[in-house]
């Protein structure tokens, strides 16, 4: 077996015959981009390809993304049908998706809701915050609320209400509580695996064929992320 498909194996967080979940790397790209670097999605098809001895092509479609530098839970479904099914229950915001932050400043308020419109730019590959609407803007929804903190961070656990192009990273900011290594978006310094403290740590939803309720947890793979996680005040 190669070494790939050891390592897509070790992060499997869930697999039946309709899903296969996935826990991502910082770092590691989704999809294919002018990188080269080789996405997850291939490396979990190539997986499942090894795995059942099928020949040809295997259908692994992607239900959600999550940026490169941040780590967590990652969808693929291994049928049209599921990911037909999962891509309008993410449409219609019907999973519920659980981050996990370590950010640089404690936020004002402790808990709270954030409504905010957020506009992304292509040429940059950055997303802009409005407090109002305004032309091509999106409407961006999240919760946080704090659950411990150290003598350098806070964390946060945030549930993801929109799903936009850099949302939480965006709102965050405009909250004024950057997340650890998050350069791009005002952070002091960058993590030294280039990662960003952020980590899809759980994930709700309704299975797309037999209706069963399903929750994933994934663990964070970073021993940076890990050590100031689990050794804050809770």
């Amino acid at each position: 077996m190669s070494s790939s498909f050891d390592d897509i194996e070790n992060r499997i967080l869930f697999e039946d015959n309709h899903l296969i979940i996935i826990n991502k790397r910082a770092g590691e790209i989704v999809q294919g981009d002018k990188s080269g670097d080789i996405p997850l999605v291939e490396k979990t098809r190539d997986y499942l390809k090894i795995k059942y001895h099928k020949p040809g092509n295997v259908f692994c479609g992607l239900v959600h993304r999550i940026d490169r530098p941040v780590s967590g839970i990652v969808i693929f479904a291994k049928t049209s049908k599921a990911l037909a099914r999962m891509n309008e229950m993410i449409k219609n915001h019907n999973m519920t998706k659980i981050y996990h932050a370590i950010v640089e400043k404690a936020p004002v308020i402790k808990s709270n809701t954030l409504i905010n419109y957020i506009k992304r730019d292509e040429k940059l590959n950055k997303s802009f915050i409005s407090q109002t609407p305004q032309k091509d803007t999106q409407k961006a929804e999240l919760s946080y609320s704090t659950i411990g903190n150290t003598d350098n961070y806070t964390l946060l656990e945030i549930t993801l209400i929109t799903g936009r192009h850099h949302q939480i990273r965006a709102q965050l900011a405009a909250n004024n509580t950057i997340i650890k290594g998050d350069l791009k978006y005002g952070a002091k310094r960058s993590n030294r695996d280039g990662s960003i403290s952020l980590h899809s740590a759980k994930i709700i939803f309704e299975h797309p064929t037999t209706k069963n309720v399903i929750t994933v947890i994934a663990e964070p793979l970073s021993d940076e992320f890990k050590k100031i996680w689990n050794n804050a005040h809770h």
